[in-house]
């Protein structure tokens, strides 16, 4: 049974950084070759939104305009963990951050639906004050 667990979230001044950490347990070996992982973020009465995702074999990553420049998505495979740094954070990113994994991808898009993973975290709360 695959498990995915996020933390990191916190309350952060505006201008401030925080980053997110999330660990997929249960995968096997062979899952990590055609891997895909993002995060993804929602906000009460709006749709979960990608934020960005990479490919864990190759490395290739993806971002949603509104955060590039500021978020930087990485993996440590030693540790089988993903990261999200984020900086300059606004308002405006205040959100349930959600990590996501699916198998069977050799890249991916920010632009995916939510849809398109299939193991999901249980999310970790970033409030951004003004």
């Amino acid at each position: 049974q695959v498990q995915v667990v996020e933390s990191g979230g916190g309350l952060v001044q505006a201008g401030g950084s925080l980053r997110l950490s999330c660990t997929a347990s249960g995968l096997l070996n062979n899952d990590y070759a055609m891997l895909a992982m993002g995060w993804f973020r929602q906000v009460p009465g709006k749709m979960r939104e990608g934020v960005s995702c990479i490919s864990w074999r190759y490395g290739l990553t993806s971002y949603v305009d509104s955060v590039k420049g500021r978020f930087t998505i990485s993996r440590d495979n030693a540790k089988n963990t993903l990261y999200l740094q984020m900086n300059s954070l606004k308002p405006e990113d205040t959100a349930m951050y959600y990590c996501a994994a699916v198998s069977g991808y050799a890249s991916c898009s920010a632009s995916w639906s939510a849809g398109v993973y299939r193991y999901w975290g249980q999310g970790t709360q970033v409030t951004v004050s003004s």
